[in-house]
Parts: C-alpha cells; sequence; structure tokens
C-alpha cells in the first residue's frame, strides 16, 4: 500500500496542478511533474504523509462522493444563478448549525470545504463539531439540515 501511494500522491498532486493552471505547454507540465514528485518527496521526509491526518482513503465511495459534490454544485449554481437573477432577489440569509457525525477532524475539514464549495452555502466556523453556516435562502438551510452530506462525508470513513 505504501508503494501504491507513493505512486498515486504525486499523480494527485499533479492533476490539481494542472487544473489549477489550466496551462498545457510542456514546460509547465514537466515543472508540475518535478513540484509534485518534489512536494511528495520533502512531505514524506518531514513525516507529514505519516500521520494518521493525511491518509485520505482512494476507494469507490470516495470518488463517488466526488461525483455527487459535483453534482451538487452545478445544482446549487443554477440555483443561485436563478435567484440573482430574479428581480425580487428572494433570498432569505440566515445562520445554522449542523453537527457533524464523525468527530475526526479530516471529516468535518472536509465538510466544510463541501459546504463552501457549493454556491448559497459558506461554512463560517467549526467548533466541538459543530458547524456554523451562513445560507443565502431557506431551502438551502434545509438541504443542509436534512444531513445529505454529513452522511455521504461519514460514509467515507466506513471500513
Amino acid at each position: 500500500m505504501t508503494r501504491l501511494r507513493a505512486l498515486y500522491t504525486p499523480l494527485l498532486f499533479f492533476v490539481a496542478w494542472v487544473l489549477w493552471s489550466g496551462l498545457f505547454t510542456p514546460l509547465l507540465l514537466g515543472l508540475g511533474v518535478a513540484v509534485s514528485v518534489l512536494v511528495y518527496y520533502l512531505s514524506k521526509r518531514m513525516g507529514y504523509m505519516d500521520n494518521e491526518l493525511f491518509r485520505v482513503r482512494f476507494n469507490m465511495r470516495f470518488f463517488g462522493y466526488w461525483v455527487w459534490i459535483a453534482k451538487e454544485i452545478v445544482r446549487s449554481s443554477i440555483e443561485v444563478a436563478r435567484i440573482v437573477l430574479n428581480p425580487r432577489l428572494p433570498i432569505s440569509p440566515r445562520i445554522v448549525e449542523i453537527n457533524a457525525t464523525s468527530k475526526h477532524p479530516f471529516d468535518q475539514v472536509l465538510l466544510g470545504n463541501s459546504i463552501t464549495l457549493t454556491p448559497g452555502t459558506i461554512a463560517l466556523d467549526v467548533q466541538d463539531g459543530v458547524l456554523r453556516v451562513h445560507t443565502l435562502t431557506q431551502e438551502g438551510a434545509d438541504a443542509l439540515l436534512s444531513g445529505e452530506m454529513d452522511r455521504r462525508i461519514a460514509a467515507l470513513r466506513r471500513d
């Protein structure tokens, strides 16, 4: 498993490099490979890869979650665009609190980041497993309070 991680972690770094840069020249792709390998090497040497917090299991559930969150981002983007383009601007901003099922710090960060990635919502704070979230509409608040996102993230940790 360690050798597999040594292959897919720099590859994941490289994919992030390519997605964030958006440039596909041979020089930049080569630099991306070099930097990805260097970051992995330095992280491994500093002991970051041995920390349990940085061990993410890339299984089918995790990739399934990525697909689901991508659909939620698109759906929310369309909803926010519909609200903004409406002349009456039908918003009802509010702050809600969500209890994270998982008490693991990585899961809580993933939940907060997933909420923030979804247009119309932003995670303001997380403390003792409780996330404070600003929502643009009551429907957005109801969707978060339904717990679907929290359940999906908690399911990622199950073995």
